[in-house]
């Protein structure tokens, strides 16, 4: 999609600073911290919202989950961390690009 702002990231049209990138996931710091450490965790491959999500996406998004837990514990969430999607209008989801939270305080 070539509007998406997410898109424009891995396709390294914007520049931010990537926290891990593989040929499947894209991180980088939410630029409205809500914590410490604010990650997205977006899949390079356009998925709008979980909603449109399909049995094809399980390998996809069990590595995001894997990644997240991965993450944390590298910038020192050993006491916890919160994981949050937020999916179509109503579930208050601003940009139409699946993404993962990992939020949370050292």
């Amino acid at each position: 999609m070539n509007d998406c702002i997410f898109c424009k990231l891995i396709r390294k049209e914007i520049p931010t600073k990537v926290i891990y990138e593989d040929d499947d996931v894209f991180v980088f710091n939410d630029i409205n911290p809500k914590a410490e450490v604010h990650l997205l965790i977006i899949p390079k491959l356009h998925i709008e919202s979980m909603l449109q999500l399909t049995e094809d996406h399980l390998s996809l998004m069990g590595k995001i989950m894997v990644l997240a837990n991965k993450l944390a514990l590298e910038h020192g969430l050993h006491g916890g961390y919160k994981t949050q999607i937020n999916t179509g209008i109503k579930g208050e989801q601003e940009v139409f690009h699946l993404h993962v939270h990992l939020v949370g305080n050292r």
